[in-house]
């Protein structure tokens, strides 16, 4: 960025960004049209403007949950056609919404390796070509300097739940993964990932020939297997402090061969019912001490899961309108960008372990 543009940035207060994210529960590609406004009193205000998602074809989903066993070839090359991907429907929908004078799309790409530890995360399609094949200038890969900077990566979106859901004790989503974000009165949020939820409910769904269990009506018709539940329960991770993360390969390292076990000896409905009953002790046991919770993300429809949340918690689950439940991902990735375009910090140590504050993505432009 030019010194001019920088300064211009860094002075911008009305935004018009389109944020992006596919998440690891496959259900598709996010786009939300937002427009971002500061206030030197009020802090940051949204408004959702346009909205879609894209349902993966059947490739696709093959294509991205395979990829954590691609070599580095096979992976650039999933990597080069899902940039494309991305620009096609980002194209597409700009162009049937009419979008006009958008400052920056804003995109988490699709993660195909997370691994903190070993200094390691990787999302495709954050190529700088994609800011050329929309003509839009572009932030991405929001999550690499994090991890060079001896954090975790994830979670990133407490940045977003601190500055525009501030009226509520803690955000919760309901996502691949339950993650959550503790507000309170805090200067900085605590933040991380509870467990398992989508993946390992559509993991079982699937076995049913069910891509998911609507409304999680399978897991309520089944029964309860204790055994399958105190060896859930007895997950190290869940005993580990805060900052912490999950990815793909712990599901398949440590929850699935578990479930596996289980499965020999009961039926698909019972599993299910007692991961679902897992899930929602784990994260009562964060909110204990919570009053207002804000709930989004896919998983929020299941109502067996939210049902055994709120009869184990004191606090409130609040649903917001249809358009945050299911984009407030999104919202808040177009919020990253922003931050990153005017300097801001982006990443916060308090929730991913980094060294510092800072500002984190890559910024490309066409």
């Amino acid at each position: 960025m030019t010194k001019k543009t920088k300064r211009i940035y860094k002075e911008k207060q009305y935004w018009k960004i389109l944020g992006l994210m596919s998440g690891t529960s496959l259900d598709g590609l996010d786009l939300a049209c937002v427009t971002l406004t500061q206030d030197q009193d009020q802090g940051w205000h949204f408004t959702i403007q346009q909205t879609h998602t894209y349902p993966y074809s059947k490739e696709w989903t093959q294509r991205l949950s395979s990829l954590i066993s691609l070599n580095d070839n096979e992976l650039d090359e999933v990597d080069k056609a899902y940039t494309l991907y991305l620009a096609t429907r980002i194209n597409e929908f700009i162009s049937s919404h009419n979008i006009t004078e958008l400052d920056a799309i804003c995109s988490h790409g699709h993660t195909a390796l997370h691994k903190p530890h070993k200094k390691s995360t990787y999302q495709i399609g954050n190529r700088p070509e994609l800011a050329s094949l929309v003509g839009i200038p572009l932030v991405c890969d929001f999550r690499k300097q994090d991890v060079a900077f001896g954090g975790q990566g994830a979670p990133l979106v407490p940045i977003g739940d601190k500055e525009l859901f501030n009226d509520f004790d803690a955000c919760l989503n309901l996502g691949g993964f339950a993650n959550v974000s503790l507000l309170f009165a805090r200067e900085d949020p605590i933040a991380f990932d509870v467990g398992g939820m989508n993946l390992v409910l559509n993991y079982l769904s699937e076995k049913l020939g069910k891509p998911f269990d609507e409304d999680g009506n399978i897991a309520q018709k089944g029964n309860f297997i204790e055994r399958l539940f105190q060896s859930l329960e007895a997950l190290p991770y869940y005993a580990k402090n805060p900052p912490k993360s999950l990815g793909v390969e712990w599901l398949e390292k440590e929850v699935y061969p578990i479930i596996e076990q289980s499965l020999v000896h009961h039926e698909v409905a019972d599993v299910m019912h007692t991961y679902a009953c897992h899930i929602a002790h784990q994260l009562a046991r964060v909110f204990e001490n919570t009053k207002t919770i804000l709930c989004t993300g896919g998983g929020t429809y299941n109502r067996m899961v939210m049902a055994e949340l709120q009869s184990q918690i004191k606090g409130d689950l609040q649903l917001p309108s249809r358009s945050i439940i299911e984009f407030k991902e999104a919202l808040i990735f177009g919020f990253l960008g922003v931050l990153r375009l005017m300097e801001l910090p982006n990443c916060l140590s308090s929730v991913t372990g980094a060294v510092k504050n800072h500002s984190s993505g890559a910024v490309y432009f066409p």
